[in-house]
């Protein structure tokens, strides 16, 4: 294993965060206020006693973006992950479907699947994805080359136990970053770069939230609010209500 240039991964940061950023403000800037109204549960803000149209558009814009921010980081760090792994293992990224990283270690090649916290997935994700494993190492396995194939999966944040069923190894956090790069400190050592530049970044996304507010909150009143109140029973209508109509 090579030894990692902290500067390294510092540039690579720096020149790839300001994507994750100028996505956060695309996604703003695509964003329908039906779209966001149709995805989130109305009961639960009602519940809330939620009375303005300005805190609950933002409630319910917070919920949505929440959800696109964590697939969009994620994203990212998959990218910084298999950038360690270039410097340190000679990793790439991997063509199988699945899985997002492979390299050669002590005689082992590893498949590596990059998830972003330790909680990814339901059972038929799972189910899928060991569905993934298996046909890689089968293909892998018909070269004479590879006498031993390791299917990885590798969690960038999350405090748990390196578990080893069998069939794959799961490690979160502190340990895959490790694994990655050999140095046990990395998994603080990313989060000063991470940071870069971030001020200037978020001042332009809430410059750009805000007047997604503003204009949200503009047509939620003319649309949901009767007498200046917000009209649950419309907003239910037009979030649930589907007798006789398309699931379209």
């Amino acid at each position: 294993m090579k030894e990692l240039k902290l500067s390294d991964v510092q540039n690579y940061v720096n020149e790839n965060i300001g994507t994750f950023h100028q996505n956060r403000v695309a996604r703003l800037q695509q964003v329908k206020l039906k779209e966001v109204l149709r995805k989130k549960n109305p009961y639960l803000f009602r519940a809330k006693n939620i009375l303005t149209a300005e805190r609950l558009v933002e409630s319910i814009l917070d919920a949505f973006l929440s959800s696109s921010e964590e697939e969009l980081f994620g994203n990212f760090l998959e990218g910084l992950a298999i950038f360690v792994a270039s410097k340190t293992v000679n990793g790439t990224k991997s063509a199988a479907t699945g899985i997002d990283l492979e390299f050669d270690k002590n005689g082992v090649k590893y498949l590596v699947a990059i998830k972003s916290g330790q909680n990814w997935g339901n059972s038929s994700q799972w189910l899928a994805l060991r569905a993934n494993f298996k046909k890689a190492v089968r293909v892998l396995r018909q070269s004479k080359q590879v006498k031993h194939v390791q299917p990885v999966v590798g969690s960038c944040y999350g405090r748990m136990k390196t578990v080893d069923d069998g069939q794959l190894i799961r490690m979160a956090g502190q340990s895959f970053w490790h694994f990655l790069s050999g140095n046990e400190k990395l998994y603080t050592e990313i989060i000063e770069p991470i940071g870069f530049q971030a001020k200037r970044h978020n001042d332009k996304y809430f410059e750009e939230r805000a007047a997604l507010v503003n204009r949200f909150t503009s047509e939620f009143a003319s649309e949901f609010c009767t007498n200046g109140r917000i009209d649950w029973e419309k907003l239910v209508i037009f979030n649930s209500g589907n007798l006789g109509k398309s699931s379209q």
